[in-house]
């Protein structure tokens, strides 16, 4: 009681004086530059508050409570508007004008105040986008490769085949008995492939009429997608009319099936989200933990979601719901550049992706944060009923194989005459380039030095009723579009797409209509492999902590690349099998 009120009496001492001086600028420093607009939330703030040498957890109750109250009144003081407090990390998310921002960093309180940043989904649909050579995701497993050393067989993707997923359900290793916690876009809990076994879901965005797992709350898809990774049951499935070509009639099949899973939306409908939203959906999942308050034994914090920014709120967060016992893993990033963030933080298990041929994804991000390696590339998991999409296009007698439906594409089906776009090795480019031939008809286009956009704005503006774009190397092309258009668009492989070139004219048919999966690329779809790995490890192996979870996981892992832990593989391909049996 005496140690609670000399606390009381000092901290308010020097919130009284703060908020009673005149505050003073405090003295230049290096910093990074101020963040742009896409990087953080306009007039969100993040405050941290100066703690003692062991921190706010070493406080009780009573008195962690009164220091929280005194931290509020302190930002009310200055003007601000509190909108979430974390108390055992002296920190809290708030609403500042110019003039409160001012008033709260001359608090001799605050030790930092810093922007809300912006986190985004770290995947998307398979394709390429018109960038070539630059950021974010590429045409990696969509030209030429390696032969695959992992395949699909009836439900068991690929990436269930790296992980050994047959065997370890054969041994009933299926994560049972441990919590895996997503932080995303959200669920499609009427998804067949979760049989209503979502454990606990609960929306973080502020978004309305998002609330419910099994009322429409994944927009975005790319939650449904991951969760499917984790825990896509066997032997269900939606149907023939809402499969990719060559699916088994069950669907897929996820990694952990017998895992308890949660959701936590903290990424909204355009897959982006907070950091405070992130910080409050993370201490939801530790909040499961037994010792907590909830009714997990073992938590596993799964986040397909990062940014370019580092954050001392989050790195406190992080590392606070690290040392309550919970495995936090995440993904590195889709820039082919520095490792993102929260997977560069410590206490957090970063995620690279590689594809089947154990080829590091040229989108993967590097650097000494990078711990581990999943299957990341043409990854097929569920999406939200009817989301998806599923194309086919025929010409000349021909069905074509491999036919992928742009991102932004109608779903619709047109059958017509096929006419060549015309141009320079017909790639129909040119802002502003018409064909008259093409109207009322489907145009037959080139992949080639100007971009999917331009091409499709030319042909939708030359009164095309559809399009197939053929690529300009081995293998099948998905693309990547900045508008959406009113009809179907495609990409078909270049042989398909030179030997129609060569009967024309003739007729065809382009059709592009929903399905219930799809394939995404992404340190996103890497990630929930590798937290499903750790979920079925450490529902074998219980007696493990956090740390010594991990330190088993990086030590059975498949070395790739250069021999021992490197910056592109970390210790290299998560292998849950020699993790619980040794072989």
């Amino acid at each position: 009681m005496t140690h609670t009120r000399t606390l009381l009496a000092a901290t308010l001492a020097l919130t009284l004086a703060a908020c009673g001086q005149q505050t003073q600028a405090p003295a230049p420093v290096a910093a990074t530059p101020a963040p742009t607009a896409d990087e953080a939330i306009a007039g969100a703030y993040l405050v941290g508050f100066r703690e003692n040498a062991l921190g706010a957890q070493s406080l009780g109750a009573q008195e962690l409570a009164a220091q929280a109250q005194l931290q509020a009144q302190a930002i009310t003081a200055a003007g601000g508007v509190l909108t979430s407090q974390w108390a055992e990390i002296s920190a809290a998310a708030v609403r500042l004008s110019p003039e409160a921002l001012r008033k709260l960093e001359g608090n001799p309180l605050v030790e930092y105040v810093e922007p809300d940043l912006k986190r985004v989904a770290l995947g998307r649909r398979s394709g390429t986008t018109d960038a070539q050579g630059g950021g974010g995701l590429s045409a990696q497993g969509l030209s030429a490769q390696a032969t695959p050393v992992y395949t699909a067989s009836g439900e068991t993707t690929w990436g269930d085949t790296a992980l050994k997923v047959p065997t370890l359900r054969a041994s009933n290793y299926t994560g049972a008995g441990v919590a895996v916690c997503i932080g995303d876009t959200g669920i499609d809990g009427n998804h067949p492939e979760f049989g209503k076994k979502l454990k606990g879901f609960k929306n973080f965005t502020g978004e309305a009429g998002r609330d419910n797992a099994y009322l429409l709350n994944d927009v975005n898809g790319h939650g449904t997608h991951v969760a499917g990774t984790v825990f896509a049951q066997y032997g269900t499935g939606t149907g023939a009319s809402g499969q990719q070509d060559g699916m088994d009639a069950n669907g897929v099949v996820g990694v952990a099936t017998g895992v308890n899973l949660y959701m936590a939306r903290v990424l909204g409908d355009d897959g982006s989200g907070s950091s405070s939203g992130i910080i409050n959906g993370v201490n939801w999942c530790a909040a499961q933990l037994k010792s907590q308050g909830g009714t997990e034994a073992k938590v596993v914090i799964s986040l397909s979601l990062g940014g370019g920014r580092a954050s001392k709120t989050e790195q406190r967060a992080y590392t606070s719901v690290y040392n309550k016992g919970a495995l936090i893993i995440a993904a590195t990033g889709n820039d082919g550049a520095a490792v993102s963030y929260p997977a560069a933080y410590t206490n957090v298990v970063g995620v690279g992706a590689i594809d089947d041929a154990e080829t590091k994804a040229d989108f993967s991000n590097f650097g000494t944060q990078v711990d581990l390696v999943g299957p990341g590339v043409s990854v097929l998991s569920s999406v939200p009923l009817g989301h998806g999409t599923k194309a086919s296009a025929s010409g000349g007698g021909v069905t074509f194989t491999d036919v992928q439906a742009a991102d932004l594409s109608a779903k619709a089906t047109f059958t017509g005459t096929v006419v060549a776009a015309g141009g320079t090795n017909n790639e129909f480019c040119g802002v502003g380039t018409r064909n008259a031939a093409l109207s009322g008809n489907i145009a037959l286009i080139s992949r080639g030095t100007c971009s999917f956009e331009e091409k499709v704005a030319n042909a939708v503006g030359s009164g095309a009723k559809a399009v197939m774009i053929y690529n300009n190397a081995a293998g099948p092309l998905g693309m990547s579009l900045t508008n959406s258009y009113s009809v179907p668009v495609v990409g078909i492989t270049q042989a398909d797409g030179q030997g129609l070139l060569a009967k024309l004219p003739t007729s065809g048919t382009v059709s592009v209509t929903g399905a219930d999966y799809e394939y995404f690329n992404g340190t996103s779809m890497a990630t929930p492999h590798v937290s499903a790995a750790a979920a079925v490890v450490w529902a074998a192996k219980p007696t493990l902590t956090n740390t010594g979870l991990l330190n088993l996981l990086t030590s059975t892992a498949k070395d790739l690349g250069t021999a021992g832990k490197d910056n592109n593989f970390g210790y290299g391909l998560v292998n849950p099998l020699k993790a619980i049996t040794g072989q």
